[in-house]
């Protein structure tokens, strides 16, 4: 049985917990045994705002152990699986301390505040020989995962052109504060440049356009060029400054040379050049259940993490600070080494 601890109950602590619970119904062997959040006596009774929905509104926690602090957490309970759902900012120390403890940790995207930090998860990971995944869920997404495997098998030819979109109102509290989230182009956008590198490689380089809209919070809205040496047209774009009814989006338009397809953030539609276009058949599961399906199999099997290694994660987080570095130089091409 994985014994698994929760660090965070806001609203991605939430997704996640939903989750634990369909797993542990589905009859897998595991068993989330603890909570910890600084705030969790107002959490458990409150709501937590978020781009999706959650199960539930307010949750009945009494079946859990509950903490407010990570230490008394880590010494009152067995555990071997950490789950990080907290800001941004705080994720390089606490996965390296957990991973030098001796637990396996999955940690919420973006990998950390800076590529550098992200490098020592990285080192730290391979050196304490436990499990670390980025929860980077676009990979585990059906729509995503569809186009992932059409690009690989060649069926529709080379890929000409792509498009990647995503947006939402802006968030609230610490997300707002570049400094601690890096922004809606490092918070938001990083799920679109992970996709891009997962999809296509390591682009050669990147020129980005920016601007801040809500004083003090980065880049709210960014456009990005990702140039490859094969002359596909790759763009990628964000903003979290969509007010009113807008709510949240996301989506791709990517062309091939003798098709395209299309997703639109509930289906997928397949456009061949010779013959009619279909709907695409997928999964009713979204990523954020199927990432922790194959992180919990990595560690109950003991097999090696292929599809969201932690060393492709923090490769994104790298081409991402490119992309910042070429907006605050309007545009400037960014070489990636």
């Amino acid at each position: 049985m994985l014994k698994i601890g929760l660090i965070g109950f806001g609203f991605m602590g939430r997704m996640h917990f939903d989750n634990y619970v369909r797993l542990t119904e589905e009859g897998q062997p595991i068993a989330l045994k603890a909570i910890c959040d600084l705030r969790i006596e107002e959490l458990k009774d409150g709501k937590a705002a978020g781009n999706m929905s959650t199960a539930q509104e307010v949750y009945d926690l009494s079946a859990y152990n509950l903490y407010d602090d990570l230490e008394k957490m880590i010494a009152s309970e067995e555990l071997d699986m950490i789950d990080i759902a907290v800001p941004t900012y705080l994720h390089a120390e606490m996965t390296c301390s957990l991973l030098e403890r001796g637990y396996h940790v999955f940690c919420e995207k973006p990998m950390a505040r800076t590529s550098a930090q992200a490098l020592k998860m990285v080192e730290t990971a391979a050196r304490s020989g436990k499990k670390l995944m980025i929860g980077h869920c676009l990979r585990f997404w059906p729509g995503y995962e569809y186009l992932k495997e059409v690009i690989e098998s060649g069926q529709f030819g080379q890929v000409t052109e792509g498009y990647f979109y995503r947006g939402s109102g802006a968030p609230k509290d610490w997300f707002l504060d570049e400094t601690l989230s890096g922004g809606g182009i490092m918070d938001m956008h990083i799920h679109d440049t992970d996709m891009i590198n997962y999809l296509f490689g390591r682009p050669d380089k990147v020129s980005s356009l920016g601007r801040n809209v809500l004083p003090g919070s980065g880049y709210d809205i960014a456009s990005t060029h990702y140039y490859y040496k094969d002359a596909k047209v790759i763009n990628a774009q964000v903003d979290w400054t969509l007010e009113g009814d807008f709510g949240f989006y996301m989506g791709y338009r990517v062309n091939f040379e003798r098709g395209n397809i299309v997703f639109d953030g509930s289906e997928v539609k397949v456009n061949p050049n010779d013959r009619a276009g279909y709907i695409a058949e997928l999964s009713p599961d979204v990523g954020y259940y199927r990432e922790l399906v194959y992180f919990l199999n990595v560690i109950i099997q003991d097999k090696p993490i292929i599809i969201c290694t932690p060393e492709s994660t923090a490769e994104s987080l790298r081409i991402v600070e490119a992309e910042m570095k070429s907006a605050d130089a309007e545009g400037e091409w960014i070489v990636l080494d």
